[in-house]
C-alpha cells in the first residue's frame, strides 16, 4: 500500500522531511477495524514526532492521527461495525498512524463518521473534538449540559483546532466564552464559531478582560504557550476557579500563590492517555466521536475544516506541516483522496 513516512528527523523544508513508501497492509487484530484511509489531518503532534532530533535516522514510522475512512475488515471481538461503515478517529500515538491507505484502529477509539460531513471534513474533528471534550467535561469539572451556565470561560488560540471546537461545546454548556485572536480573520473565525467576545493575545490579557467588565473569570483553557500566560492567568482566574492545558510547560512553574491561595483547579489533557497506557475506558473516546456526530447531524455543532490539499502524498504533507509550523492556519487543514 502506499503510505507517507518518517525516515529522518529534518526541518520541514527538507524532502526528506516525509517521504513516499509502499508498506505492506496491515493485518487487523481481534478488537481492531481496517480501515480504507480517505482523509487525513494534521496536528501539532504530528510536527513535533517529525521535528529534528539528534537521533537523524528512524525506522519508518508513519504519523497521522486523524482520519475518515471506510472499513474493509473487523476483528473477531469486534461490536457495532461492519463492512462499508464510513468511520472517524483519532488514534493511538504508539501504533501506525493513518497517513497510508490503510490503517488498523481499535474499534473503540472509533465511531461512526456524521452523516453531514464528507471525509475530508469529518477528518479535521476527531483529536480536536476528543480533546476539548475530555479536558472540559471529564478532566474540569463541567457538565456538556448547562454545565456553564452563569461561568465565563477564556479560551486562548480559539482559531486553531482545539479552540475552535472548545468554543462550540462551552457555548452550548452555557458558558460566555472570550477567546484570544490576534488578525482580523481569526477574530472573525472565533466570532463564527459561538465566541461572544475576542480579545489580542499579543496585548495584556487582564485590562482587555476589564474593557468588557470582566474582573475576574470562571475557567480558562490555554492551548498556546503554559509558560507564557501562567502568571497571569493565576491573577485573572476567580477563587476555586479552574485552568484546563495542552501544552507542557518549557521550564518548571510556580503551582503555589496564587494557585494555591485561591485553589485553583489545575487540569492536564493529554488525548493519547487512554489508548496509550489501555485504561478501563477506552471506549469512552468512541463515546465521544459518536455524541459529537450527533450534535454534527443536529445542526447544534459545525465544522471546522478549512482547507483540502489533494492528494495524500509527502509533497502534500510536508506543506501541511509547513503551514501548521508557521502558526498562520485556522481551523484544520486536512489532506485528501489517493
Amino acid at each position: 500500500m502506499k503510505a507517507v513516512a518518517l525516515t529522518r528527523y529534518l526541518p520541514i523544508d527538507d524532502p526528506q522531511a516525509l517521504v513516499d513508501v509502499e508498506l505492506p497492509k496491515p493485518e487487523p487484530g481481534a478488537h481492531d477495524l481496517l480501515v480504507r484511509v480517505e482523509a487525513v489531518s494534521v496536528n501539532p503532534v504530528d510536527t513535533k514526532l517529525r521535528a529534528p532530533k539528534p537521533q537523524v535516522e528512524v525506522q519508518p514510522r508513519v504519523l497521522g492521527f486523524d482520519a475518515a475512512g471506510t472499513v474493509e475488515a473487523v476483528g473477531a471481538a469486534v461490536n457495532g461495525f461492519k463492512l462499508g461503515d464510513q468511520v472517524y478517529y483519532a488514534g493511538d500515538i504508539t501504533r501506525a498512524g493513518s497517513n497510508a491507505q490503510y490503517q488498523a484502529v481499535d474499534a473503540r477509539l472509533a465511531a461512526h463518521r456524521p452523516r453531514r460531513l464528507d471525509a475530508a471534513a469529518a477528518a479535521a474533528l476527531p483529536l480536536v473534538a476528543i480533546t476539548a471534550w475530555e479536558l472540559l467535561f471529564q478532566r474540569m469539572p463541567y457538565a456538556p449540559e448547562q454545565g456553564g451556565d452563569g461561568k465565563s470561560l477564556l479560551v486562548i488560540a480559539g482559531a486553531g483546532g482545539v479552540g475552535s471546537i472548545a468554543i462550540q461545546l462551552a457555548r452550548r454548556a452555557g458558558f460566555t466564552v472570550i477567546a484570544t485572536a490576534s488578525r482580523p480573520e481569526t477574530q472573525a473565525w472565533c466570532r463564527a464559531m459561538g465566541a461572544q467576545h475576542v480579545i489580542d493575545h499579543r496585548q495584556p490579557l487582564t485590562m482587555q478582560l476589564k474593557a468588557l467588565g470582566f474582573n475576574e473569570i470562571d475557567a480558562a483553557l490555554n492551548f498556546a504557550d503554559t509558560d507564557y500566560y501562567w502568571a497571569e492567568l493565576g491573577e485573572l482566574l476567580a477563587p476555586q476557579a479552574h485552568v484546563g492545558l495542552i501544552v507542557e510547560p518549557k521550564s518548571p512553574v510556580n503551582i503555589g500563590d496564587p494557585y494555591k491561595a485561591k485553589c485553583i483547579g489545575i487540569h492536564w489533557e493529554m488525548m493519547f492517555a487512554r489508548s496509550r497506557f489501555k485504561t478501563s475506558d477506552m471506549a469512552e473516546q468512541g463515546r465521544i466521536l459518536a455524541r459529537v456526530a450527533a450534535l454534527i447531524d443536529e445542526g447544534q455543532l459545525r465544522g471546522i475544516h478549512r482547507e483540502t490539499l489533494s492528494p495524500i502524498n509527502a509533497g502534500n504533507l510536508r506543506e501541511a506541516h509547513r503551514r501548521l509550523e508557521s502558526g498562520s492556519t485556522i481551523g484544520k487543514l486536512v489532506v485528501a483522496g489517493w
